[in-house]
């Protein structure tokens, strides 16, 4: 239920990131066509540019979360046996949701400092700009706690206990063995 859940706005994020960068590649774009033939240009394109960077790098972030995408080693983790792994998961897991918690407490104290400071073009609250650091963290924070729970109540395999993929540039197959050159 709750993986059909994160999922289901995994998804969501995925289809809302690829609109904001649509979204900036017309501005930007837009912005340098109008600058070049026009000798004028959108006074907002850098700076919602910026802002919806801001945000498809934190909406990103929590899709990474989901798959584990993020970079990572398991030279020590690898080596360990199931119940090496799965103290090493759950130390991961636990330290994660402390860090979404900084997160969430440090963009909250700065959303609140900067409610009635308006951006420089735009003239929204800056309020906006920060609570995408609280919506990573409140996303992420469902994901981490998923994984915590199918730790705790053994529903996880013994594959899924190292929270790294394989990058595609490693070599495949024996892990110690040397590149094949041909």
């Amino acid at each position: 239920m709750i993986k059909k859940l994160i999922d289901g706005y995994c998804q969501f994020l995925s289809y809302l990131i690829a609109a904001a960068l649509a979204l900036m590649v017309l501005l930007v774009f837009g912005n340098v066509v109008m600058r070049y033939a026009f000798n004028s240009g959108f006074s907002v394109s850098e700076e919602l540019s910026r802002w919806l960077f801001v945000w498809v790098t934190f909406l990103g972030a929590v899709v990474a979360v989901r798959d584990n995408g993020h970079l990572g080693t398991d030279m020590l983790v690898g080596r360990l046996g199931p119940a090496g792994k799965k103290v090493c998961m759950g130390l991961a897991l636990l330290l994660m949701l402390f860090t979404c918690w900084l997160l969430f407490k440090g963009s909250y104290d700065q959303a609140v400092i900067n409610w009635d400071t308006t951006s420089a073009v735009m003239e929204v609250s800056m309020s906006w700009f920060y609570a995408s650091g609280m919506v990573f963290a409140v996303l992420a924070s469902v994901i981490v706690l998923n994984d915590l729970w199918r730790l705790l109540s053994g529903q996880m395999a013994d594959a899924d206990l190292v929270l790294i993929q394989e990058s595609e540039e490693a070599p495949h197959g024996d892990a110690g063995a040397a590149p094949q050159t041909h």
